[in-house]
């Protein structure tokens, strides 16, 4: 079932693209939620002509985008957590933590486009992705050390 979306869905597209998606998924899942329409000859005119319109909009929201990327490229964050004895965390860092942690350098990133790969339950160095835009993305480095 091919689609059109209406957001960002994760792991699958950003607004206004085009996906292929399975039947059920799109028909019990993201047409019901408002994240997707069905991609009819009508509805792909439509979005050829609103993004012909909004060429220049999304211009400047991608140079944003690559503005708010250079500013918090080099930051090595540093995150304290509670830790036991032998350096593993009670509970895990995740993007809420990576969030706060960019707000004392000045940043303000919404943890919804911060991602960590696995889990982060030692004491170590990791790496998360920001992503700002479909196309722009950013690698920090952050380190988790324990509070003590």
């Amino acid at each position: 079932m091919k689609l059109i979306l209406k957001e960002n869905v994760t792991n699958l597209g950003y607004k206004d693209d085009v996906v292929e998606v399975k039947d059920g998924y799109g028909r019990n899942y993201l047409i019901p939620q408002g994240k997707a329409i069905i991609a009819s000859n009508a509805a792909l005119k439509q979005l050829a002509e609103d993004l012909k319109q909004r060429a220049h909009k999304i211009a400047k929201i991608k140079a944003d985008a690559e503005e708010a990327a250079k500013a918090i490229e080099g930051i090595k964050l540093t995150i304290s957590a509670k830790t036991s004895a032998t350096g593993t965390v009670f509970g895990s860092v995740g993007a809420a933590q990576i969030s706060e942690a960019f707000e004392k350098f000045g940043h303000n990133i919404d943890r919804k486009i911060v991602f960590v790969k696995g889990t982060v339950k030692e004491v170590g160095v990791y790496t998360a992705t920001i992503k700002f835009h479909k196309e722009v993305a950013v690698e920090v480095e952050f380190e988790v050390v324990s509070e003590e």
